[in-house]
């Protein structure tokens, strides 16, 4: 169960942020909508940090962040005003998913590989494979 929950839990919100960033205004700035975003993003992220956690403070917390919370947060408007733009621009909910994320796997297989030393099997170089004949279909007109 351990195991499955987060996957779940990945699923269903990026579901519901799919959703959400394609319902966007059409003439709203899309950088007014994301101070909003961040700062319910930051009350429940408060929220839930006070709720689970009584052994420990933000301050001893904070003290041991390192640069990749903050380049996270750089990578979270980024992939958000990505999407928000991609839907403006006409791309379709489940075409935007299929690609990004074939791109995605791909990308990601090749830097688990060279910077975390994960292994290339088969069954992955396969999975490129059946990616790339995808992407390959999906563009077919």
């Amino acid at each position: 169960m351990n195991y499955f929950w987060p996957l779940v839990l990945v699923v269903a919100s990026n579901v519901m942020y799919q959703i959400c960033a394609k319902s966007v205004p059409g003439g709203l700035n899309p950088f007014a909508s994301l101070t909003v975003t961040y700062a319910v993003g930051a009350l429940v992220s408060l929220v839930l940090f006070f709720a689970m956690n009584r052994d420990t403070t933000l301050i001893m917390e904070y003290k041991k962040l390192n640069w990749s919370s903050f380049v996270l947060g750089i990578s979270v408007v980024g992939l958000e005003l990505g999407f928000i733009f991609a839907y403006k621009a006409g791309w379709q909910m489940s075409l935007l998913q299929i690609v990004q994320g074939a791109a995605l796997a791909i990308i990601l297989l090749v830097i688990g590989y060279f910077a975390f030393k994960e292994a290339i099997s088969w069954n992955k170089i396969a999975g490129i494979i059946v990616c790339l004949a995808g992407l390959t279909l999906i563009n077919l007109k």
